[in-house]
């Protein structure tokens, strides 16, 4: 042994010195380090009985956030739709460029189309009263509807003014095919696209224009609900109301 391990240290307090713990929490000269050693992790936070964080810990009262339903769209993860913008777009286009066509068709002539004396004609042999104003409506309207869905503007409503004419144009369809005795046909006489084009008109106004448009900073765009349902039915509803006060027939008699 070393016998200067026995002699007394420059500080030591006698034999009645007593050695005593320091707590914690207790005052230090400014620049120590709060706690005792300087590698010491600071202490995790505990649960109260009542709920929540114990005050103090990481900030007085603080308790986990709860998210809600919108929440998501606020962060912008609701705006990661991947391509099914692009794809309401093309199918947009698709639809209005087949109305405005259409559409010339009937008014202009051009294509090949019956021009207004032929489409007036038309109505007429078909039943339709009005004739001469229906033709300028039914022609005009099909343009304008088309314009605003390759457009993506007041889609809503340019989707139920192409949906009550197509229900009416479908309905004329399904009289003449029963007239001449080959509705058991009528999918295969050609005119299951126009069951297609029903369907996909119905589609836009359901699910929205997508945010490739005029339309892109409207709700109807991103969380179409109420409102389209809403259109849905009227589109439909002003075509067979169409149909019974301007013809009146019964398709299927």
């Amino acid at each position: 042994m070393d016998p200067e391990d026995d002699l007394p240290s420059a500080n030591y307090g006698g034999d009645f010195e007593t050695t005593a713990i320091p707590r914690y929490d207790a005052a230090k000269p400014a620049g120590d380090h709060p706690f005792g050693l300087i590698n010491d992790p600071e202490p995790l936070p505990y649960v109260q009985p009542g709920g929540g964080l114990a005050a103090g810990a990481y900030g007085a009262g603080a308790a986990p956030a709860e998210v809600g339903p919108g929440d998501a769209d606020q962060r912008g993860d609701g705006d990661r739709r991947g391509t099914q913008d692009l794809g309401l777009l093309l199918l947009r286009v698709a639809v209005g460029a087949l109305l405005i066509g259409h559409g010339l068709q009937k008014l202009f002539g051009l294509w090949g189309g019956p021009g207004l004396d032929g489409f007036r004609d038309s109505l007429t042999e078909w039943g339709f009263q009005r004739a001469d104003i229906l033709t300028y409506v039914a022609s005009g309207g099909q343009i304008a509807a088309g314009v605003l869905l390759v457009l993506g503007l007041f889609t809503p409503v340019a989707a139920a003014g192409a949906l009550a004419y197509l229900v009416t144009a479908m309905l004329t369809e399904v009289m003449i095919a029963h007239d001449e005795a080959r509705l058991s046909a009528f999918l295969a006489d050609g005119h299951e696209y126009q069951v297609i084009l029903v369907c996909a008109v119905a589609a836009i106004i359901l699910i929205g224009p997508g945010r490739y448009g005029l339309d892109a900073g409207r709700g109807w765009t991103r969380r179409p609900f109420v409102g389209s349902a809403a259109a849905l039915v009227l589109g439909v509803g002003v075509g067979v109301a169409i149909w019974v006060l301007l013809n009146g027939e019964n398709p299927l008699a």
